[in-house]
């Protein structure tokens, strides 16, 4: 969330532990390389969520620290937290006591549960929001195959759009804000998002009251949509409506399955799904990958090959779309990172700072904001209050 707000003009001051700092920064290998190909302390786990962020490193946990903590507030516009339910409260930094001194704060409070309700206490972590939200009950091939059986997604998918739906909450509110004068408190939950975004499975659950299985690459709704194996591997088929059906088999010569009524419709072929589906399989195992993308893209019908990520970065779109940057890190190193996908027309993205190290903005922002001397950082660094950095 605060790597979204950044690319979007936000100054974002990510406050750590002094010592540690954030636990993702550990969550490696692998970590950044330097110019030498030796390590780094950075690992590639914080380089992808920290983009444009200033690294303070204050101990909340201390009177002195905590203190400090507030008047940063003070000049802030959003406050953003992911400590369990209360905690906050502990150091005076919780919504209720900010608001006092700064009415119009905006705070977003992250947490797995929510702040309200029978789990708001219990930690959240999105593999298990991924479980406990049924994410899981419909990822991975079904019970019936080899290898079926509950999966979780590839990359941490619940944590990545609470993110986004707390941006989307903060802009909604500095809005309403900007035309009312009102701050306020916004409660955002993983497992709330994990229930939001589940989409048509969802609406295939509430329409019917029969929970959805799984299906593998397959699609619970339309047919064909799925992987299908091929000479030398496996592409993906997504035929969205019955013209393209049409268009695929008369592609791939298959033109008599089009006129078949048992496959004239998706409903129709959604019902025979076990029928159509050895057909596919046995007719389009007979040639390559890029044989069927060849003769079924320029025809219009959705397809695309499995890629690896090398295959992804060295593609000509995703190279076109400037997808991939680097940035100089602190280290020395240079650090390949993400592009941000949003393309404005007037406003370019711009990217000035690499993610921070440990704690190296500590000094700037205390000078700068509160306009503390050497003097002072030395003491809080001596107490170990504050850390500069390494």
């Amino acid at each position: 969330m605060g790597q979204l707000l950044s690319d979007l003009g936000a100054e974002v001051w990510k406050v750590e532990r002094p010592g540690t700092g954030d636990d993702t920064r550990q969550w490696g290998p692998p970590f950044l390389k330097d110019d030498n190909a030796a390590n780094t302390t950075e690992s590639a786990y914080f380089l992808s969520a920290n983009r444009g962020k200033h690294s303070i490193c204050i101990d909340i946990s201390t009177e002195e620290g905590g203190t400090i903590v507030r008047k940063l507030a003070q000049h802030a516009d959003i406050v953003i937290e992911n400590y369990k339910v209360g905690d906050m409260a502990r150091y005076g930094l919780d919504y209720e006591t900010l608001k006092k001194s700064k009415p119009d704060i905006i705070y977003c409070s992250i947490t797995g549960y929510g702040q309200t309700g029978p789990m708001k206490a219990i930690a959240g972590y999105d593999m298990a929001i991924q479980a406990i939200g049924g994410l899981m009950s419909i990822t991975g091939e079904s019970d019936d195959n080899p290898g079926g059986g509950p999966q979780k997604v590839g990359v941490p998918i619940v944590d990545i759009l609470t993110g986004m739906y707390s941006a989307t909450g903060v802009i909604s509110a500095l809005l309403h804000r900007e035309r009312t004068g009102e701050g306020q408190h916004i409660d955002m939950a993983l497992l709330d998002v994990q229930v939001a975004v589940l989409a048509n499975q969802n609406l295939n659950y509430l329409t019917t009251g029969t929970p959805p299985k799984r299906y593998g690459n397959a699609h619970p709704n339309i047919v064909p949509y799925q992987t299908f194996k091929t000479k030398d591997g496996s592409f993906v088929l997504a035929v969205g409506n019955d013209q393209q059906f049409k268009k695929f088999c008369a592609a791939s010569r298959l033109t008599h399955l089009a006129t078949d009524s048992r496959f004239a419709t998706n409903t129709d072929r959604l019902n025979n799904r076990n029928q159509l589906i050895p057909l596919l399989d046995a007719h389009l195992a007979q040639e390559t990958t890029e044989h069927w993308i060849s003769i079924l893209e320029p025809v219009g019908v959705p397809c695309a090959p499995i890629n690896r990520l090398d295959q992804v970065f060295a593609h000509p779109q995703v190279i076109h779309r400037g997808m991939q940057i680097n940035l100089s890190h602190s280290s020395g190193a240079t650090a390949p990172l993400v592009a941000n996908p949003i393309k404005f027309s007037a406003t370019k993205i711009e990217y000035a700072k690499s993610p921070p190290r440990r704690g190296e903005d500590t000094k700037s922002v205390l000078k700068s904001i509160l306009n503390f001397n050497d003097t002072d950082i030395r003491r809080l660094s001596d107490l170990r209050i504050i850390d500069t950095g390494t």
